[in-house]
């Protein structure tokens, strides 16, 4: 069963993460083989002031 957790700021509309977690779940029964109902994607979204590349804020 995969689950597919994607991190990213807030904002994106629902029809795009509609859209998004369609195409990650086509691409996960493709790729692995697996059934569509199997497929678990999460986004987590966190605001732009919690995220940090080499100690620096983004």
């Amino acid at each position: 069963m995969p689950l597919v957790t994607v991190s990213m700021y807030p904002g994106r509309t629902q029809e795009q993460k509609d859209e998004f977690a369609r195409a990650l779940t086509e691409s996960a029964v493709e790729i692995l083989g697996t059934k569509k109902e199997h497929v678990i994607v999460v986004f987590d979204e966190n605001p732009q002031e919690n995220w940090f590349l080499a100690g620096k804020q983004l």
